[in-house]
Formats: structure tokens, sequence, C-alpha cells
């Protein structure tokens, strides 16, 4: 039996809510659960910011004993403290070349800037014009 550290979907349409669940990875999203480990609101609060409680100690033991974390849960878990941050690179459009520069997760921003690469690239164009000028 895998264990899978996940969100279970409550609320009305258009008004999501999630608990953090750990749960058998073969049974439904919101069905039969081992524990309720926390909850989610996506939807901003009055003060501006999504509203979240986990039992941290709880949590914790589920991945020591081996529970994996689905990804949006993993996100969460690194916003609040809990893991290190996943290894995201930002992908272009679909078909187009891939961009192979960082982002940070808490922004979704790239973290090194493409004026660096423009310039590198700028560099080298204008040595290739003084090379075929000589």
């Amino acid at each position: 039996m895998v264990v899978r550290i996940r969100l279970a979907r409550f609320g009305c349409k258009n008004r999501p809510f999630y608990r953090v669940l750990a749960a058998d990875s073969r049974s439904p999203r919101d069905g039969k659960h081992l524990e309720v480990l926390g909850y989610y609101n996506p939807l901003p609060g009055q003060d501006g910011g999504k509203r979240m409680g986990l039992n941290f100690d709880r949590v914790k033991y589920w991945l020591s004993v081996g529970a994996q974390p689905s990804d949006p849960v993993q996100r969460i878990l690194f916003r609040a403290g809990v893991l290190p941050p996943p290894p995201m690179l930002a992908m272009a459009h679909k078909g187009g070349p891939r961009e192979t520069r960082p982002v940070d997760p808490l922004t979704g921003r790239f973290a090194t800037p493409k004026e660096l690469n423009n310039s590198d690239q700028s560099t080298s164009s204008e040595s290739a014009e003084n090379k075929s000028e000589g």
C-alpha cells in the first residue's frame, strides 16, 4: 500500500476548499483516507492571503514512514517550510526552445535575469563582426 499526501476537494462550485489528507493511492480523491493533516483555502481572505493550516508533527511522521506528497501538496509543504524547494525549470511555449534558467518557486519568475544572456550574445556577435572586418 502506497500512502500519498494529497488534497481532497470540498466547498461548492467556484469556491474550492481543500483538506490535506494521508490516503492510500488507490482510493478516490474524496474517498476513504487514513488521516486528515490540515486544510488549504486557495481563495484569498480579507487580508489578501491564502489560508492554510497543517499539523506539522503528523506531516513529518507520514513523510518519515515513506508517504509521497502530490505535486500541489509538495508546493504547499515547501511554502510552509517543511520540504526543500522542488527542482523547476521554466518551459517555453510548446514546440519552442526550452528555457534553461531556473525559476524562483515563490514568485514564479526567473532567478537570473535574461539581460545577462542577451549581453553575452551581443558581445560574441560584436567579436564575430570584428573578425569578419579584419
